[in-house]
């Protein structure tokens, strides 16, 4: 089972991912993570060649066989993992080890290119979307901040840095399923991507 889940940053990606993991079985990841761990091997002076991230099935990042999960979800990972994924070559690579984690065994998995590039042959393909603004609100209450402007800003300077990229722009799959999530509560997307689910794999889901 593959399920690939797309979107821009603060969609809800993580929670639906996470949701659907638990709930049809598989390991869950969280890709950007992965970016984030290959900016903090930049910051160690670590080539790219010589990066290697793994991901547990207790959802902990390894770098080079270290575990590095608590440093990656800052403001300051956030940004410089956009930066480095706009690299070509740094797309490869990950593209390679997320693959390699994907034939490991049933899995969910998260970020922006994850149905167009990364598992093209995915059983099931969803693409979340909301505006800027639903987004940056969602943002400011999950990290318990108050400043609405600069987290808008910087959800602006995100997109637009995903939408122009040369390689693997940020866009749905042909064949994905898009899932406007404004007007509906995460318990609401999280029903409809199972229900999709569901109706995808049929029986042959651990439950069906």
């Amino acid at each position: 089972m593959k399920i690939a889940i797309d979107g821009p940053a603060a969609v809800g990606k993580t929670s639906v991912g996470r949701a659907l993991a638990e709930e049809f079985g598989g390991r869950f990841v969280e890709t950007g993570k992965m970016y984030r761990a290959v900016a903090l091997a930049f910051d160690r002076g670590i080539p790219l060649d010589e990066i290697r991230i793994e991901v547990t099935t207790a959802e902990r990042f390894l770098l080079n066989g270290e575990d590095v999960t608590d440093r990656l979800h800052t403001p300051e990972y956030d940004q410089k993992s956009s930066q480095v994924a706009t690299l070509p070559e740094v797309r490869v690579r990950l593209v390679e080890l997320q693959r390699e984690i994907a034939e490991q065994g049933d899995v969910v998995m998260e970020g922006r290119d994850i149905g167009t590039v990364v598992l093209p042959d995915a059983d099931v393909k969803l693409f979340l979307r909301a505006t800027p603004e639903v987004r940056a609100r969602r943002r400011v209450a999950q990290r318990e901040e108050d400043d609405y402007e600069a987290t808008l800003a910087e959800l602006g300077r995100r997109d637009e840095r995903d939408a122009s990229r040369a390689v693997a722009p940020l866009k749905p799959a042909r064949d994905a399923t898009i899932i406007d999530t404004d007007r509906k509560t995460l318990a609401e997307v999280i029903s409809a991507a199972s229900n999709l689910v569901r109706e995808r794999l049929g029986k042959r889901w651990r439950g069906g």
